[in-house]
């Protein structure tokens, strides 16, 4: 039945995407890879999805063997079994020294034999952290997710073979975690600026040259973001407590009415899905 209610509660909307949950990942890596659990204090059990109450006891003395990001999920591999985590909206995760003191939404702490503390804080209560001792990838919120896009294999050839039979628009078709997994709704608006596509465009009306343009401005753009240490419009923050700095590159997202960096046009800004799409008329026709 839980996991069943996995899959009937939809993720929350404005919620770090895949530049953020890499930068944290790639910010705890040194502290947590190595290190054995001492011990698990837990705070508050009701987020997302409950903490199993059993966590402290199944992970306790455990050994942190890899670290890595699947979609907008971050996954900790231990001898016994992982962690699964989401930030949600407003969930932070950072390394403290043990002596740290404690803040109204620090939800747990893991104990790392480093004297170190892993602190997931959370004010909205919206992120998760999930356990299972099967293969990460068969938990129900990773099984379905699609193709990784900064691995080697996405390329125009692979999107166009996505994108071919679909009659969605583009920009919904990005943001679809079945068909791509991580991006999210301000690096779909930045990607189809820099390869020229309209946010509307039917996905099944891009060739296969307009797919490989888009496929290099997806990968570039999450690297770029990667680079700068994500966005942070709102709570992210990296492990270090470092905001990123990617929105001040931004070239289209948010900027409603702005002018275009590149043709000095006046952005326009239009509601797919529900959510909010930027794009240059001209540098974007239809």
């Amino acid at each position: 039945m839980l996991f069943l209610n996995y899959l009937k509660q939809p993720l929350a909307k404005n919620m770090p995407e895949l530049p953020e949950v890499e930068t944290i990942k790639r910010g705890l890596a040194d502290s947590m890879i190595g290190r054995t659990i001492l011990s698990v204090k837990i705070r508050q059990y009701k987020l997302r999805w409950p903490i199993d109450p059993h966590l402290e006891h199944k992970i306790t003395g455990e050994k942190v063997i890899a670290l890595r990001r699947r979609g907008k999920y971050l996954v900790t591999d231990l001898k016994k079994g992982h962690l699964i985590i989401h930030l949600g909206m407003s969930g932070t995760l950072r390394v403290f020294d043990d002596s740290t003191a404690i803040g109204k939404h620090d939800h747990l702490d893991i104990h790392l034999d480093s004297r170190k503390i892993i602190r997931f804080c959370d004010p909205r209560r919206f992120g998760a952290i999930l356990f299972t001792v099967e293969p990460a990838e068969f938990h129900p919120l990773l099984a379905h997710l699609g193709i990784e896009p900064l691995q080697p294999d996405f390329n125009g050839e692979t999107l166009f073979s996505i994108t071919k039979t679909k009659k969605t628009s583009i920009k919904q078709l990005l943001m679809n975690s079945h068909l791509i997994a991580g991006i999210g709704n301000i690096y779909a608006n930045e990607a189809l600026f820099y390869a020229g596509i309209h946010p509307a465009a039917i996905s099944a009306s891009l060739d296969q040259k307009r797919c490989s343009s888009l496929a290099d401005s997806i990968s570039a753009t999450l690297m770029k973001a990667i680079n700068l240490g994500g966005s942070s419009l709102r709570d992210f923050v990296s492990s270090d407590g470092k905001k990123g700095y990617f929105q001040q590159e931004y070239q289209v997202y948010g900027r409603n009415k702005q002018l275009c960096h590149t043709c000095k046009t006046s952005i326009i800004m239009i509601r797919q899905n529900g959510r909010s799409s930027f794009f240059c008329p001209r540098c974007q026709p239809f």
